[in-house]
């Protein structure tokens, strides 16, 4: 048993070194002022107008990214449950292909096929069809979070998917129940785990990005990442930065307890 705990040393060292130590960094800062005084006025940033305008706009564009990914994942995942093993192991892989891709790499891909003179424009102009312009609004930025995110929807969904019993659905057919019936009250209610897994998985991460937004956005639309991210680098205040970025982590702790709730087991997290 004292061998066992041995092996969890260098994950202990790891979360220590990259985990914890950086969090205390975060909340240090975020509750002190540049003397190192106990301060709530970095919390308080959040408040002024140009903060709750990117918060709110992180938030709906955020929501709208979820929505969509979950509309398109469910119907994917429920077509990957229901092929044979080998069909299913090769379309997840070239599913989750590009996610081995650099996260930078994927969204400077979409920015040259978005752009003016991108591919997509000169594709369009070729067959004399109106050009695409999208580039450099919340649509560009909705469309990067859900090509990049959408992996992160499907999966949870899936992996929930292939765990219901079949005879559970045999079962509601042979009781009566048609299609849609079954699905409502049986295949719906049992992927609530995986879709709620699904939604924190793609809510948090659309909520404090700032690559998407620079790359798509053209550094015009600020999401409160883009606010943070200009707190450290180039304002150099990481007080303020760390007090909001305290702030978005209560987003972070309720999708945490959302989890928790809905998804006791992990069954939508395990895969």
């Amino acid at each position: 048993m004292k061998n066992k705990k041995l092996l969890a040393g260098p994950y202990l060292f790891w979360a220590v070194s990259f985990i914890i130590i950086p969090l205390l960094m975060i909340v240090y800062y975020g509750m002190t002022d540049s003397k190192g005084h106990f301060t709530w006025s970095n919390l308080a940033q959040i408040t002024t107008p140009e903060n709750l305008k990117a918060l709110g706009l992180s938030i709906l564009l955020s929501l709208v990214s979820t929505l969509f990914c979950l509309l398109l994942a469910y119907p994917l995942a429920m077509i990957l449950s229901e092929l044979s093993m080998n069909q299913t192991s090769f379309i997840v892989l070239i599913f989750i292909l590009p996610m081995w891709m650099n996260f930078l790499l994927r969204t400077m891909a979409w920015q040259n096929l978005l752009e003016k003179n991108g591919v997509i424009n000169i594709v369009l102009s070729f067959f004399h069809l109106p050009e695409l312009t999208i580039i450099n609004t919340p649509y560009a930025i909705v469309l990067g979070m859900v090509y990049n995110f959408l992996p992160f929807m499907v999966l949870p969904i899936y992996n929930v998917l292939v765990k219901i019993d079949k005879d559970v659905i045999s079962a509601a057919a042979d009781l009566g129940a048609n299609y849609w019936q079954t699905f409502f009250y049986i295949t719906l209610p049992l992927t609530v785990p995986g879709i709620i897994s699904g939604i924190t998985m793609v809510f948090v991460p659309s909520l404090t990005t700032f690559v998407i937004s620079d790359l798509l956005g053209g550094s015009k639309i600020l999401l409160i990442g883009n606010v943070i991210e200009q707190e450290f680098k180039q304002g150099s205040n990481w007080n303020v930065g760390s007090g909001l970025s305290l702030i978005l982590m209560i987003f972070i702790i309720a999708s945490m307890a959302l989890i928790n709730k809905y998804d006791k087991d992990g069954e939508g997290t395990a895969f």
